[in-house]
């Protein structure tokens, strides 16, 4: 195959200086012919001169007359015209390019050649392309369908506010309603706005040197009301751990995984965590409750967005399936890893390993 190559590019470059050698052997005979006529002889710098310019001049017209050639020109328009057929489409939001007849063309040892490269290259791209598209109208649908419930509830609670035969207390727990109905919207921008900051190729994370036992006791501390009014059992070893992160983006991982922990964590239930180094320096905080667990489906897509094990369940706790997108997001920016281990009835426990500059003690 390298053979035949060598020797088309031979049998191209001895064309080429065919076609050149005439034009410059016909602008000679030309120019001498002229000389002669005129009675005109230049010296022989000039002459050479002369002769080079016009002998260039016919190799471009020869050259041009010759890609103008009908035979030429089907054989380009035999390659080209699926590629710019395809183009089209694509162009048109057609991604469903199929280019096989074209590529079945070329034998096994001409898909090196440019124009099939090319088709290759060509149908990768409209197929990822295909996927952003149909990522981008999944996700439309899930942000209309997640403001419009809400919306749906406010306008149904706002127009029955209007009855004037409520009684106080009907009134006030419409209010309440609408007011948790509204809090879930906030949400749910608050969330889309952190997810498109951090998949944003300008965002640079703030790392810097802090104890990571102290952050998760802050944390849990802060969340005690929502813990202790479940009568949560909390569980806590945390090792002397020294960790250089975004402190502030990992407090979101902390404060979602636990508010997940606590939601779907039974009355009187138990929630540990624990966080230590590993013998490779590495940290592990590991997050383990004894909630309603889920199943191993769920587990596979808890990291997309939306994604909701139960719709019913979600809306009445007030999730909008992003939150879990939004840890994984964050871990993977700190080149961290995040594992998931569930039992339907028994609960689940979520693995955070953060390798890098970090240190710490036992």
């Amino acid at each position: 195959m390298k053979l035949i190559k060598f020797v088309k590019r031979i049998g191209s470059v001895i064309a080429v200086s065919i076609i050149l050698l005439s034009a410059w052997s016909l602008a000679y005979l030309l120019t001498t012919l002229l000389y002669t006529e005129i009675h005109y002889f230049p010296n022989e710098i000039t002459r050479q001169h002369i002769n080079s310019f016009f002998g260039l001049c016919l190799f471009v017209c020869f050259m041009f007359l010759l890609t103008r050639n009908p035979w030429i020109r089907s054989k380009q328009n035999e390659h080209l015209s699926p590629i710019i057929q395809a183009m089209k489409m694509i162009a048109e939001g057609n991604f469903n390019v199929d280019l096989s007849f074209y590529t079945s063309r070329f034998r096994e040892r001409d898909k090196h050649h440019p124009y099939y490269q090319i088709v290759e290259n060509m149908k990768l791209m409209a197929t990822k392309l295909g996927e952003m598209e149909e990522m981008r109208q999944e996700f439309i649908s899930n942000v209309s369908h997640e403001i419009q419930s809400p919306l749906t509830s406010i306008s149904g609670f706002a127009h029955a506010l209007q009855n004037e035969e409520l009684s106080p207390e009907e009134r006030r727990h419409y209010l309440e309603i609408i007011e948790m109905e509204s809090l879930r919207l906030s949400k749910l921008s608050e969330n889309l706005l952190k997810l498109t900051s951090l998949e944003s190729e300008h965002l640079s994370l703030e790392r810097k040197n802090y104890r990571l036992d102290h952050q998760l006791r802050r944390i849990i501390l802060a969340n005690e009301p929502l813990w202790a009014e479940k009568d949560i059992n909390m569980d806590i070893s945390l090792d002397h751990v020294m960790i250089t992160a975004d402190e502030e983006l990992m407090d979101q991982v902390w404060i979602n995984i636990i508010h997940n922990s606590i939601k779907f964590t039974q009355q009187r239930g138990t929630i540990s965590i624990t966080a230590y180094t590993l013998e490779d320096g590495s940290v592990q905080v590991m997050i383990r409750d004894t909630g309603i667990g889920m199943e191993k489906d769920t587990i596979m897509h808890i990291f997309e967005r939306f994604y909701k094990a139960d719709q019913s369940r979600n809306r009445k706790s007030g999730g909008n399936g992003l939150g879990l997108s939004i840890v994984k997001k964050i871990i993977d920016l700190h080149k961290g890893e995040i594992r998931v281990q569930s039992e339907v009835g028994k609960g689940t426990a979520i693995t955070v390993t953060l390798s890098g500059n970090i240190q710490g003690e036992r």
